[in-house]
């Protein structure tokens, strides 16, 4: 996925001494922002229940190191917190492997360190944590048992549904091992390092959610287990250019167009034995996004989505055999659509499906039940995730935008009566939730413009029983002394060129009357992505706002949460709709008579870097300048899963290609520019930016530019982090962008 860069990056914190500095001065400075401890306050993750539900465990970031995670527990019976595994002490410092570090990069937390996941076996009885290349099981008294103890590097590590078996895959091959046991292959030894077992592809990485390629049936059974080959995939030759040499690695990497992997599945016994083909259907061109097992084990179910990303059918396979037949299909809402996928769905004991689908032109669920649709939610909103099921009581917990789109609240209503919906979260706070497999108990996390994350355990009515972290902005809270000079966002509508409502987010810094004030313009435009809400916002804007500046966004149609109409018109036209729809942004700023119009600075990443060179090639003059980071500058060069969902390929769809391409009109901007890119990028690969460069350069046409040695597409850390915002506010600062004296 083409990934925003959050306002708040997680980075590893400078010194304690810049932010005393900056308190005693009582204004933000980018060095703050990024030190430790975290101005937003503690920031855990993966909060989960055990199988019991007395105990409440979760990754606790250090006061003194924000990036690194521990592994806590709470017992709700005491009240007490304790540390479980100290990720310093347990751990090596050993480096990861490529694999490993790759595959943090597709989930977003590469630039982590500790623990970064963890799993409670199905007793109780332990957790399972990986760390630093190696497996631990941990017991809630403190101790830790190493379970692994290898140079190659365990991924996808799990244990198995009773708890008998731990699994992983190393050198391409799935390994089981019984508990404290010797681990041994279960999956063939393959001639080519094109094949893997256990693991999931690129784009089912990157693109669909999909970290794993293997699946543990109820009571250990059997195993489904993903075998793909990518040896007619395209590889990239990425250059991990470092400040002290260059290491090269040939990547797979299906570019639209070109093969994808090819995928098969296989149900096994837990030693590899009785090894059966799933029947995955004639054609092989296909996605797998999703694997389930049915609750008792008497069926798996196997989501198979067209190369077109139009049609999903649901396989049900007998796990005996490997037949398949479809249970259901589903299809894009309308014409000129796609299928989003998500992990929004269901199987229930009694063998019917909670689901959810667009099919109605909003996100919603339905049960499926003896082949019959129902549907449960309905209305011009959509369900953003499907939170937990109570059997037992027949009721369903879901976060949607029933109230405020710009602030998701949890619901519950009851299977017998869908149609009452009741809301369980204070609609003052932007709200997420999770829940323990039986639906007992809700982990709820919130923040509002005024209030950094909150979380805390509530029962079934939302009453809340114990804060995890209540995070109040006061005492030694990081944040306090900054608390003064807080400035609150402003929130509207203006309308695109057909009417339809965009929403934006307007911060304005401490203003003098009679003066105009530049604008920091922050952008991302692409899919599956929502800038504007009323959430806390992050010490980095308002930072920004210290300095001077307006910081305004605004969310385009293309984007998230608004249904199937308003994201449907960047099909086959990316780069069109939504450069207009921020142009109408930037018109209606400079109608407020505090802006300066001639001071409107954009700047994005990733989709937002494309969308900044889009938006200075459309309309020159209209932005002072634009900074464009790790911007994708020919789809030809991005993922099939991701580019050819919203563009088709570049065989079919020439024409659409070249009319979202940033490199024929690359001479055609004549306002400032910044280009920034890691070097090392291994998801918007550096190509994108090398083609533009040139471009410009064999056009005669100044720019500037900021690279990062061995970063990839996650530009951030200690000291990097502040000096790419100096880099960027320097620039603004030689090209006239600056604030009224």
């Amino acid at each position: 996925m083409v990934c925003a860069m959050p306002a708040v990056a997680q980075d590893v914190g400078a010194s304690q001494t810049q932010g005393e500095n900056a308190a005693m001065t009582g204004k933000l400075t980018f060095e703050r922002v990024f030190a430790s401890p975290n101005l937003d306050g503690p920031s855990p993750r993966e909060a989960k229940l055990s199988p019991d539900g007395r105990y409440l465990t979760l990754l606790r970031n250090r006061a003194d190191d924000r990036e690194r995670y521990d592994l806590w527990g709470y017992d709700r019976e005491s009240g007490e917190w304790s540390m479980l595994v100290d990720s310093e002490k347990l751990g090596s410092g050993r480096e990861l492997s490529e694999a490993e570090k790759m595959q943090r990069e597709r989930a977003r937390v590469g630039s982590l360190k500790g623990i970064i996941d963890y799993q409670w076996a199905h007793d109780g009885s332990g957790i399972l944590v990986p760390l630093e290349g190696d497996l631990y099981l941990a017991r809630l008294g403190g101790e830790a048992v190493r379970l692994t103890d290898t140079e190659a590097g365990e991924l996808n590590p799990a244990l198995s549904e009773t708890g008998e078996y731990v699994s992983f895959v190393r050198d391409r091959r799935l390994w089981v091992a019984p508990v404290g046991g010797e681990a041994r292959p279960v999956t063939p030894e393959e001639a080519g390092e094109e094949v893997h077992w256990g693991g999931a592809e690129f784009v089912a990485q990157e693109e669909m959610g999909r970290m794993t390629g293997y699946w543990w049936s109820p009571e250990d059974r059997r195993i489904a287990v993903a075998r793909f080959d990518e040896s007619g995939v395209g590889v990239v030759t990425r250059a991990a250019i470092g400040a002290t040499g260059t290491r090269v690695f040939d990547q797979r990497y299906p570019v639209a167009g070109s093969p994808n992997a090819v995928v098969q599945l296989y149900v096994m016994d837990p030693d590899g034995q009785n090894r059966v083909a799933i029947d995955l259907g004639q054609e092989t061109d296909i996605y797998i996004p999703r694997v389930d097992w049915a609750p008792d084990g008497s069926a798996l179910y196997v989501q198979r989505q067209n190369r077109e990303q139009t049609r999903l059918d649901m396989l049900k396979v007998d796990p005996a055999t490997g037949e398949s037949e479809v249970l259901f299909t589903e299809k894009a809402a309308v014409d000129d659509y796609w299928i989003n996928l998500g992990d929004d769905y269901r199987f229930l004991d009694d063998g019917s499906l909670i689901w959810w689908s667009e099919r109605d032109g909003f996100g919603h669920l339905y049960r499926f039940a003896d082949g019959e649709w129902t549907q449960l939610t309905q209305g011009e909103w959509v369900v953003t995730k499907l939170v937990g099921v109570d059997q037992t009581a027949g009721r369903v917990y879901f976060q949607g935008t029933k109230d405020d789109v710009l602030a998701q609240q949890v619901y519950a209503f009851d299977l017998a009566d869908p149609g009452t919906i009741e809301r369980l979260t204070d609609p003052a706070y932007a709200n997420s939730a999770s829940m323990d497999d039986k639906a007992q108990t809700l982990l709820v996390s919130r923040s509002s413009p005024q209030q950094p994350a909150q979380s805390y355990l509530a029962d079934t009515s939302g009453e809340r029983l114990a804060w995890i972290e209540e995070n109040a902005v006061a005492g030694d809270h990081p944040y306090a002394p900054f608390l003064a000079s807080h400035r609150l966002p402003e929130y509207g509508t203006i309308p695109a060129e057909d009417g339809t409502p965009l929403h934006y987010r307007i911060l304005t810094p401490e203003m003098e009357p009679g003066k105009r004030y530049p604008v920091y313009f922050s952008h991302y435009g692409g899919p599956h992505a929502q800038v504007v809400s009323k959430g806390w916002g992050g010490a980095l804007e308002q930072a920004i706002v210290d300095k001077g500046y307006i910081v305004f966004a605004i969310d385009n149609r293309g984007s998230a949460n608004r249904g199937v109409a308003f994201e449907q018109p960047i099909y086959r036209a990316m780069g069109g709709v939504e450069v207009r729809d921020q142009k109408a942004g930037a018109e209606f700023l400079k109608t407020l008579p505090y802006v300066d119009p001639d001071k409107i600075a954009i700047d994005g990443w990733s989709y937002g870097g494309y969308m900044t060179l889009k938006q200075l090639q459309a309309d020159p003059g209209l932005y002072a300048a634009g900074i464009s980071g790790a911007p994708v500058t020919k789809w030809e060069l991005y993922d099939t899963h991701y580019t050819e969902r919203y563009m088709g390929t570049p065989q079919a769809d020439a024409e659409a290609y070249e009319a979202a391409s940033a490199i024929p009109d690359a001479t055609a901007i004549s306002d400032p520019m910044l280009i920034i890119h890691g070097m090392a990028d291994d998801n918007v690969v550096f190509e994108n930016a090398t083609a533009v460069i040139a471009a410009m350069q064999e056009g005669n046409v100044p720019f500037e530019m900021m690279l990062y040695p061995g970063y990839t597409h996650r530009v951030s850390g200690e000291n990097i982090s502040p000096h790419r915002y100096n880099t960027v506010f320097d620039f603004l600062e030689r090209h006239g962008v600056t604030p009224p004296e």
